[in-house]
């Protein structure tokens, strides 16, 4: 029996089998990925088979092959992986400039990562409401260095149900991650968008400016013509997994299209002379910010570097 993973709590998974039957599963202890250490060889997204038994549960037994996923390093060990979700048509990551701050690191690594995996990105700005005029003015800035590179943007307050009917508008007959810290407003987005969800929300922490966890576990929701979307638990961190040095550039769109002019083909755009890269930065045609986030992902091989919250 073959079915579509649409939640997962960690000891047992709630497949939706092509009958639309839902029915809950383990896996077995010796289950793992071919090639892939994860704390979590089956992610909600995942197209699995399975197989019943007396109870009315079932294990599973196969996972068919992803089409992409978004992964990050396990905050726990530092050779293992954590997937977010997999078989994605496009992923959203909630920012918010304060009330928490999203840092542009921990997006541009969010978004490296989409790009190495080939999931397309939105990007939404939320709780406009509660800027004043300097972060407005940070906002802005941060959608047009974004929207320049070729991710799209949104601004929105989820709370107020601003900008709730564009961000719909695009969720029809696509799966869809909506991802982001704790306390961005993931769950208010979502509630928002399918009041019917009915998800845990609540304030962020004033002491800390952090966000605090409502959501425990990946689930999908599903919404108008065949479309998913998938609520994940905030991340405090997003250490990159698997990715080479050398590769680091190719997933920042205009830091590959620069190197196309670098003296050297094998530049890492950090001391070699005659770099096209370093020199777009100096004149402001590549961002100060992005080209700091790729530095600092070049780095990821330092033992413990990810565990930062970035």
């Amino acid at each position: 029996m073959n079915g579509l993973v649409i939640k997962n709590t960690g000891s047992w998974y709630q497949v939706k089998t092509d009958e639309g039957q839902l029915v809950e599963c383990k896996i077995k202890g010796n289950f793992r990925l071919k090639g892939i250490r994860s704390t979590n060889p089956v992610a909600v997204g995942d197209r699995v088979r399975i197989v019943l038994n007396q109870e009315g549960t079932a294990f599973i037994s196969e996972i068919e092959d992803r089409k992409n996923y978004i992964i990050r390093k396990a905050s726990n060990l530092s050779k293992q992986s954590h997937i977010l979700a997999a078989n994605l048509d496009q992923c959203m990551l909630v920012v918010t400039v304060n009330y928490p701050e999203t840092s542009t690191t921990f997006i541009d690594r969010f978004l490296a990562s989409a790009e190495a995996y080939r999931v397309p990105m939105r990007l939404l700005f939320n709780k406009i409401d509660l800027y004043n005029d300097d972060e407005l003015r940070y906002l802005d800035a941060l959608v047009d260095l974004y929207t320049h590179i070729g991710y799209p943007c949104h601004k929105l307050s989820a709370k107020r149900r601003e900008g709730i009917d564009d961000i719909k508008r695009e969720l029809g007959g696509r799966v869809t991650l909506i991802s982001g810290h704790s306390g961005v407003g993931k769950s208010t987005l979502i509630n928002a968008i399918l009041p019917g969800a009915a998800l845990k929300t609540a304030d962020i922490s004033h002491f800390h400016n952090k966000g605090m966890h409502t959501t425990t576990f990946s689930e999908m929701f599903a919404v108008e013509e065949d479309g998913y979307l998938i609520d994940t638990p905030g991340i405090k961190g997003f250490g990159t997994f698997d990715m080479e040095e050398e590769e680091v550039g190719h997933y920042f769109p205009e830091i590959f299209e620069t190197s196309a002019r670098c003296k050297y083909g094998n530049c890492t755009h950090r001391q070699e002379p005659g770099c096209a890269v370093r020199e777009a930065v100096e004149q402001r045609l590549v961002s100060q910010s992005r080209y700091a986030s790729y530095l600092n992902m070049l780095e990821d091989k330092e033992e413990g570097k990810y565990r930062a919250a970035y």
